[in-house]
């Protein structure tokens, strides 16, 4: 990679920010049911990327003017995997945001379980208008709870992620599903990370806790797409791709973390 490249790719820190004001953040917990573990009982990403759109979804019902703003585009998620969760534990989800511009934020959402589970995640949210398709300013009121609780307020979109050619990585279909799709055609957030733990299936030690998943959305998956996925390990860790028509449009990387 040049060092002109290396510019232009956003460094994520480890530990992910903190919050300021736990009485900011918002919180909901659930228990950890069958359909969201593994055959090793383990707490699945795909399952803990649906939490992380439950708890947004909520969190819109109870800010001021979250009605007005219902359209939302995930660009990246990083989860930290500390300590694993388990089936039958119960979780508690707490979300804050810890930077911002007027039309896109980062949301830090804790995942904490009551046996001492834990994973930390961040989402960079684009907010769009829906009928337009494109990015669109949030309101004042909407915004000034967000402004209170972080003095980031100046949020710049850079990728952490760049697509990979000549891998050597074989491809596979990953073929969608009908309930794969959302109300506007796009393929849900959550089946993204599915082909994240088809990957760890096939390179299983990368899930040793604590490890790091940076995961970024280059371009869309539709309803109709034929999809591939690539994975392969390289010097960083555990490199995965959903390519379409030649394309990535799905970058993702699983990287361990040093023990704290």
């Amino acid at each position: 990679m040049s060092a002109a490249t290396a510019d232009r790719l956003a460094d994520i820190a480890f530990p992910l920010t903190p919050c300021a004001d736990e009485s900011r953040a918002f919180h909901e917990h659930w228990p950890v049911r069958l359909g969201d573990t593994d055959g090793a009982e383990r707490l699945r990403l795909d399952a803990v990327a649906r939490y992380l759109q439950d708890i947004g979804y909520d969190h819109l019902q109870v800010v001021d003017e979250g009605d007005l703003h219902p359209g939302w585009i995930v660009r990246r998620t990083v989860m930290d995997v500390l300590r694993p969760i388990e089936f039958g534990d119960r979780v508690h989800l707490r979300r804050w945001p810890s930077a911002l511009s007027n039309r896109w934020c980062n949301m830090r959402i804790q995942v904490r379980s009551e046996n001492g589970g834990l994973i930390e995640t961040e989402m960079f949210l684009i907010h769009v208008d829906i009928e337009a398709g494109r990015p669109a300013r949030m309101s004042d009121r909407f915004m000034a709870p967000m402004l209170a609780a972080t003095t980031q307020h100046r949020l710049q979109w850079r990728p952490a992620l760049r697509a990979r050619a000549g891998t050597g990585a074989e491809p596979r279909p990953f073929p969608l599903r009908v309930t794969d799709v959302d109300r506007y055609g796009h393929v849900n957030n959550a089946v993204h990370w599915g082909a994240v733990e088809e990957a760890l299936a096939r390179f299983p030690d990368a899930t040793a806790a604590p490890y790091r998943v940076i995961l970024e959305h280059a371009g869309p998956v539709m309803a109709g797409d034929e999809v591939l996925i690539r994975a392969w390990p390289d010097e960083d860790g555990l490199r995965v791709q959903l390519e379409v028509d030649g394309s990535a449009r799905t970058l993702a990387r699983i990287e361990p973390l040093a023990a704290g």
